[in-house]
Parts: structure tokens; sequence; C-alpha cells
């Protein structure tokens, strides 16, 4: 990892020490929630904690697959907490949150992939606190089209869905998840609901080349996706997937200009950049493109 990588990771691990983000562990833990940022080992947890935004993972920390980039345990999960959409919505009004980002492990074991549960950790938040934006980045749901409407008749503002990867590295890295499947769900979306914006990230690093990633930015935009992501593979460990290289910031900044110039209506990508980073403040660039933050 090159050093300039690693003092941007470490200014965001100091941060975690700051009141806000302690604060913000101690709701947590109080709630008995699970976030993705804890799941995932994201590096953005002292910057978004400190800043108090978090993206709560529904339905557990325990996925159902093994994909080779990710830290998610893989094991049989908990049936879902009848009890979970009541305190996700509480620790959003606790917290003031204005934009909340819901993730979930994939749910091979339940048959409508947790499609119900998550739509009722949606309609929890509308009904407690009705002005707050949500943004649900949900599994492939194993292509289940009438999942996909549950989830999208709890109105969420944003659908997002990970592509992950160049096609060309699905059969190495993303485990029981399938390209045009992945495509396909986004597509359905805009089809089911033309008016909420969908959503997607990509990892780099991984080993893909520039007219892959040129590729795959615009079998996006053929399906209609207006939100765009795109961040550094960072493995969890040595048994993980292997780095095959750290593009340098310059990369991301032309990456973002022509997916920009491609027709996406917001785009972050940075180094550190992860689906549910700075989530609001993409939405409200779509929303509003002439008004900052």
């Amino acid at each position: 990892m090159p050093q300039w990588l690693k003092d941007l990771v470490g200014r965001n691990k100091a941060a975690l020490r700051s009141s806000a983000a302690l604060h913000a562990q101690q709701s947590i833990d109080q709630l008995t929630l699970h976030t993705v940022c804890h799941a995932a080992r994201c590096p953005n947890r002292g910057e978004c904690f400190n800043c108090g935004d978090a993206t709560f993972m529904v339905l557990g920390d325990i996925c159902t697959r093994g994909c080779r980039f990710c830290a998610v345990t893989k094991a049989r999960p908990l049936p879902p907490d009848e009890n979970e959409p009541a305190r996700v919505a509480q620790a959003v009004k606790e917290w003031g949150i204005r934009y909340a980002v819901l993730t979930m492990p994939t749910r091979d074991d339940l048959k409508d992939g947790g499609a119900a549960h998550f739509a009722r950790v949606i309609e929890a938040i509308h009904a407690l606190t009705p002005d707050v934006k949500v943004e649900p980045l949900i599994s492939d749901l194993r292509g289940d089209e009438a999942a996909l409407k549950t989830v999208l008749a709890a109105r969420p503002d944003v659908l997002a869905h990970n592509v992950e990867t160049v096609p060309q590295l699905y059969a190495a890295v993303r485990v029981g998840a399938d390209y045009r499947r992945t495509l396909t769900l986004l597509e359905r979306s805009k089809k089911i609901a033309p008016d909420i914006l969908t959503k997607t990230g990509f990892m780099v690093g991984l080993g893909e080349t520039h007219e892959q990633i040129t590729a795959l930015m615009k079998d996006l935009r053929a399906v209609g996706v207006d939100l765009l992501t795109i961040g550094q593979y960072l493995a969890p460990s040595a048994a993980h997937y292997p780095v095959a290289r750290y593009p340098e910031p310059a990369e991301y900044r032309a990456w973002e200009q022509e997916a920009l110039e491609l027709g996406f209506k917001g785009v972050a990508s940075g180094p550190l950049v992860r689906s549910s980073y700075r989530a609001g403040a993409l939405y409200r660039k779509a929303v509003c493109p002439n008004k900052a933050g």
C-alpha cells in the first residue's frame, strides 16, 4: 500500500477517538444494532461517525455467501429480529439523521431474500421521521422480481445494489453472484419505479483494465443507473482476494469525469469512497445539481 493511502486511512482511524464518534458507537451498542461500518471494516468509520453518519446493517451481520473481497462473516444466519425495524428507526431519530442508508447481508436462506423485513425497516423510519430520506443497499434477492417490488413499495428515495467489479472478474471475486442478474435488478427497479433513483458501486485494484471499466460504466448507464461510486479495493485479510494495484488519485478524477460524461447524475470517486460514503451529499448533487453540498 502506498504511503499516501496509509496516511489517509490513519487519519480516518484517528477520528474514531472523537467525542462524536464515541457517542455514535455508544448508541449503536445500546440499541443492539449492526452497521456495515463495522461488519465490512470500512476505512471511513472515523470520518462518518464524527459527522453523525452510519450505514445500518439490517437482518444481522452474517452472510450466506462468501465473496472473496468481503469481510462480512459467512455462516448460518439467525432468523430476522422482529424488533429491529423499531430500533433502527429510533436510532435514526436519536442521531438526528436526515439521510438514512440501510444495507443487508445476502440472505439466500430466506424465501424473499429478506425483502419484507427490509421494507418494514424503511416503513418504520418513515413513520417515526417522515422527512428523512432513505437509501436501501440491497442484495440481488436471487433475481426475485416480486421481492424487489416489495422493497420498492416501501418508497425509498434511492434503490442501491452494487455491481462490485467488472464482469470478467465475477467468477473469481463474487461467489454466487451473476453480472447479468445485477444489471437486470437495476433495470427492473427503474422500470417499476422510474421516480426512484438507482445507484451502484464498484471497486478498482482487483486486476481490471481501463477498457473493462469503461465498458462496465456503459452497461450501467444502458440500464438507467443514476448514481455511481468508485473506490479502492482493500483486502480485509491475507486470505481474501489479493490487491492487484493502487490507482493514483488522478485516475479516480478521470473516471469520475468519464462517468459524468456518460450521463450519471452523481459520481463519487476516490481511494476510500465506499457505496454509502457521504450518500446524502451525492443524492443532493443529483436532485439539486446547482446547489453545493
